[in-house]
């Protein structure tokens, strides 16, 4: 709480002074102030240890066996979360796209406001702030679509996601001696369980927030639909990826000065992104890898070519859209083995047991029977989704039309689901960053 209000009060101060300042060199200096202070905790807190242990590491490479003292503390809850919302508010002022907020009560609000505090969306002060400080009155029709949502997002967490963390976790912590095909599996698995445990808190904030009249910015849009890995990152985790997009690739310049930088910058922000999801090699080698996917479509220029939902108003994509939504997804598995793997060594372990000769054997892993209808209702879902991927999440508009005994059915279905399908309580994952 501490850390929370200190940041707080940092950035309301400072977005102050760097709007009352009209000489550069001061905006400048309480820029900087806010930016060093701000990642100066999140260094500490979230990557001292790291820092430290890698660099013993490197140490002990040439030689030399240091023994440097780690920091035991807890990561502060939504640090992460509520860091770039302060540097995206600050920056704006320094940027003259927002004027400060003297309501020291509403910026809080900005900053804390509980939907999206320990895992996002990350809103920017452009669009939440106006939200916060215009009178809001209740709408019935905005709070029905709001608990809607959440239903939606509680199902996908509960149903989907806790359930195949379960066999997710047997597989990838015994993965050495296991088949292939069920290697591939596990890795298919933790790809639905990340997926619906994210984007489903995401459901869960927007529509709380929507309750109290507030629209937060939209996190994810049927990302496992794309058609190419560009496609994909604009689909996913939208508002972490449209901050690096506007505060750290457009800065340092973007595609502006040729092929070359932009390659140089399109690296940096990937690998950036992998390391703010947590301290370990792994997340910089998963940033690293989703960057080499997107290289083909940077430097041959088709990474604007696939900006509309797929078969937009068909039932079923073309064959070339199926095949290109499959190789997409692949490729999306294979880098998430990286994201869940305890090492770089294992990642590589892992992989190489997938592409074995026992990619085409029938799965076998502990509680393979009773994974059956987790498999199926993830197959149910994946159905929802592809029928419902024009809208804002997919039962928007689902039984929209039915007479209300009917529409009620269905709430109710997806709530015995979820008592009849409830796993082992699981962590939402995105607060661990």
């Amino acid at each position: 709480m501490f850390l929370l209000i200190f940041s707080t009060v940092l950035d309301y101060y400072t977005g102050i002074k760097i709007h009352e300042n009209s000489k550069l060199s001061r905006k400048k200096f309480w820029l900087w102030l806010s930016i060093g202070i701000n990642l100066g905790f999140l260094c500490v807190f979230k990557y001292y240890n790291f820092f430290t242990d890698s660099f013993a590491n490197g140490l002990s490479l040439l030689g030399f066996n240091v023994h440097l003292g780690s920091l035991q503390i807890l990561l502060p809850v939504g640090i992460s979360f509520y860091t770039f919302h302060g540097l995206s508010y600050v920056i704006d002022i320094y940027k003259n796209r927002i004027e400060p907020e003297r309501d020291f009560v509403e910026y809080s609000v900005f900053v804390s406001f509980f939907p999206l505090l320990v895992a996002g969306p990350i809103e920017r002060a452009t669009h939440l702030l106006p939200q916060i400080s215009k009178k809001r009155e209740f709408n019935y029709s905005n709070a029905v679509d709001g608990l809607r949502q959440i239903l939606w997002g509680l199902f996908k967490k509960i149903v989907i996601a806790d359930n195949c963390a379960e066999y997710a976790n047997t597989i990838f912590n015994n993965s050495a001696g296991l088949s292939g095909s069920t290697l591939l599996l596990g890795a298919i698995l933790f790809s639905f369980q990340i997926y619906c445990d994210f984007s489903g808190y995401s459901d869960i904030a927007l529509g709380t927030a929507r309750l109290f009249g507030i629209e937060l910015l939209r996190n994810f849009a049927f990302p496992y639909f794309s058609r190419d890995i560009a496609e994909f990152w604009r689909r996913w985790h939208i508002s972490l990826s449209s901050w690096f997009k506007d505060y750290l690739y457009f800065p340092l310049g973007g595609s502006k000065g040729g092929m070359l930088m932009t390659i140089r910058n399109t690296f940096i922000i990937f690998i950036v992104s992998g390391f703010w999801h947590g301290a370990n090699w792994t997340f910089v080698a998963w940033g690293f890898l989703n960057a080499l996917y997107i290289m083909p479509s940077i430097i041959f220029g088709t990474n604007r070519k696939n900006l509309d939902i797929v078969a937009k108003g068909k039932y079923l994509p073309t064959l070339k859209e199926f095949f290109s939504i499959c190789l997409t997804f692949g490729l999306t598995v294979l880098a998430w083995i990286f994201f869940r793997a305890s090492s770089i060594a294992h990642a590589f372990t892992y992989i190489s047991g997938i592409f074995s000769k026992s990619l085409f054997k029938i799965p076998q892993f502990a509680g393979r029977s009773e994974a059956i209808p987790i498999m199926i209702m993830t197959v149910i879902f994946i159905i929802i989704e592809w029928f419902g991927r024009e809208q804002q999440y997919a039962i928007a508009k689902l039984g929209a039309k039915w007479n209300r005994p009917l529409r009620w059915l269905m709430y109710y279905c997806l709530i015995l689901a979820m008592y009849f399908f409830a796993g082992s309580e699981q962590q939402f994952i995105y607060f661990q960053f």
